[in-house]
């Protein structure tokens, strides 16, 4: 399913064989125009939901921050909530959904929407199989799975009892999650964003309503948080369900392990759930390392990375999650023209986007720190330690959006092999990185090891992708990337001699008077980069108008 610009819903007849695609009578400049505004406008549609879903994330995360602040409890419960998300992410958008979206299109696109569907509904009933005694399993062996996680915390006391109590709780969550995963590759390759897009959203409506109606009730009150996060994950799943349900997926069970796209997706996802086992191992080394770092670490490491996953999860993944469909439509037809141009012009929009977010970030850190966490239990130092944090993930940021768009290219031409063999090297450089930083910058070296090991990961995928398919130019992003860039440095310098020349205003200022700070300088950051991107002559600009106006019209919430 797709819209037009006006948000009105069509339908797209299914590609059968034999068949010449869609739009095939239009010019091959014109269907390539229209496919990637056809992607920029889901991206505009994912972006939006993600961006409400970010500031309820900051709201969250204030929340959490004023009540429990960086000491013990909530170490516990952030070690605790990050297990069913590496899993989520192992077993869900991790693995399955890059599988099933390439192959769930094959068949959209050659054998039509009720066979795609059929497939769709004998995969759901076998995952859902597998994630039922996942979930039992985890709840069960909840303490071995906390002295893997955060070994640091040692094999008893209240820190460690807290940790495996809080992890029985939320580990059902991947349950619940795994199948809004499966929802969304489904909705997605009909190119339905705004539903799955939106999921995360209750999500943060959970744990804020476990921390602020029911915590207060409870002896000990991160219990409340680690119960709302499955109060979030049911209501991220029921969201789903008239979506699919009027797309035609039935959801009574039907075994068939016999059917043949089973078997391809899961070929697809053995080397998937490895290359994610991989990234998630990062994940799981750098909170490992932290446990032995000073008291507090974790949780600075946690809060700087939420404020970097706002412009990644906004522009970086928003991006990556509309190509994957489009790109695994023009794989299925062999048209390596238009794979091309739409996987540039995804890297375009993202980079147009990151470089200047990264360069905001380190200049401005300390006072969007300080507005978004410093109060009630969070300190000034706690401010200041998580601002280290955040500089050192900024610098990576550009990378860990492109390694999204780049990996999906990958996923889209059903390799995911490359990838994997990538993941493994940037592991490795993440590793000794992280050994040798550790020691002179703490947790900020943390940051930088997992930065720098991105910027290897990126390099190396696209040397392996242009061998692999020779005929994608990437220069049109290498200039594009040199005119963002500068226009981002020229941004930069300029909040940076402010920032200096006003950060006197940020010492003890009430919330009010920061806020009207912060707002000013990211406003005049902003408009100051569009200048420049005018004057510099970037193409972006325009594309990002496009993203504008059809949610204008559509108010955000209809199909893209």
């Amino acid at each position: 399913m797709s819209s037009n610009t006006r948000g009105e819903k069509t339908t797209s007849r299914p590609y059968r064989a034999g068949d010449p695609p869609e739009g095939w009578g239009l010019s091959r400049a014109r269907r390539a125009s229209e496919e990637t505004e056809q992607v920029t406008r889901a991206a505009g549609t994912v972006g939006f939901f993600t961006f409400l879903s970010r500031i309820l994330g900051l709201i969250r995360d204030m929340v959490i921050a004023s009540l429990f602040g960086s000491g013990m409890v909530a170490d516990a419960f952030f070690v605790a909530f990050r297990i069913p998300n590496l899993l989520r992410r192992l077993f869900a958008e991790g693995s399955l959904t890059i599988a099933f979206i390439p192959v769930f299109t094959d068949y959209l696109n050659k054998k039509g929407k009720p066979e795609a569907l059929d497939l769709a509904r004998v995969t759901l009933t076998i995952v859902s199989i597998i994630l039922v005694v996942v979930s039992i399993a985890g709840v069960l062996l909840a303490p071995w799975i906390v002295r893997l996680q955060a070994f640091g915390f040692g094999p008893a006391g209240a820190k460690y009892e807290l940790t495996v109590f809080l992890t029985r709780i939320t580990f059902p969550y991947i349950l619940l999650i795994s199948l809004v995963a499966f929802f969304m590759g489904v909705l997605n390759s009909l190119r339905h964003f705004a539903a799955p897009a939106a999921a995360p959203i209750f999500l943060n409506v959970g744990i804020i309503g476990g921390a602020v109606l029911i915590s207060p009730h409870l002896k000990e009150p991160i219990v409340g948080v680690a119960m709302g996060v499955i109060i979030g994950g049911i209501l991220q799943v029921l969201l789903q369900v008239p979506w699919v349900k009027g797309e035609g997926l039935r959801l009574w069970p039907k075994w068939n392990p016999a059917h043949p796209a089973v078997r391809r997706i899961g070929v697809l996802m053995l080397p998937a759930i490895f290359g994610s086992a991989v990234y998630q191992f990062n994940q799981f080394m750098g909170t490992l390392l932290a446990s032995f770092l000073p008291e507090g670490s974790i949780s600075w490491l946690y809060y700087a990375d939420r404020i970097v996953q706002f412009p990644l999860g906004i522009f970086g993944i928003a991006i990556s999650t509309a190509a994957l469909p489009a790109l695994s439509t023009h794989a299925a037809l062999e048209d390596s023209e238009e794979f091309s141009q739409t996987l540039c012009h995804a890297l375009r929009m993202v980079f147009f986007i990151t470089l200047p977010s990264l360069v905001g970030l380190m200049v401005l850190g300390e006072p969007i720190v300080k507005l978004i966490y410093q109060r009630g239990a969070f300190t000034a130092h706690a401010a200041s330690m998580t601002n280290r944090a955040l500089f050192f993930y900024a610098i990576g940021l550009w990378a860990f959006s492109g390694i999204r768009v780049l990996v999906s290219a990958f996923y889209a031409m059903q390799d995911t092999k490359t990838p994997v063999m990538v993941a493994v090297g940037a592991l490795v450089v993440n590793l000794v990185l992280s050994l040798c930083l550790m020691g002179p910058m703490k947790h900020a070296g943390l940051a930088l090891a997992l930065s720098g090991a991105s910027g290897f990961q990126f390099g190396l995928l696209v040397v392996l992708l242009k061998k692999k398919a020779p005929q994608i130019c990437l220069s049109p992003v290498i200039s594009s990337v040199i005119k963002s860039s500068v226009a981002s440095l020229g941004m930069g310098i300029f909040l940076y001699w402010g920032q200096a020349r006003w950060s006197g205003a940020y010492a003890g200022s009430g919330l009010w008077y920061l806020l009207a700070n912060v707002g000013i300088m990211v406003g005049i950051g902003m408009a100051l980069y569009f200048i420049l991107a005018r004057i510099m002559g970037c193409e972006e600009l325009r594309s990002l108008l496009g993203v504008v106006r059809p949610l204008k019209r559509s108010g955000g919430g209809q199909q893209s």
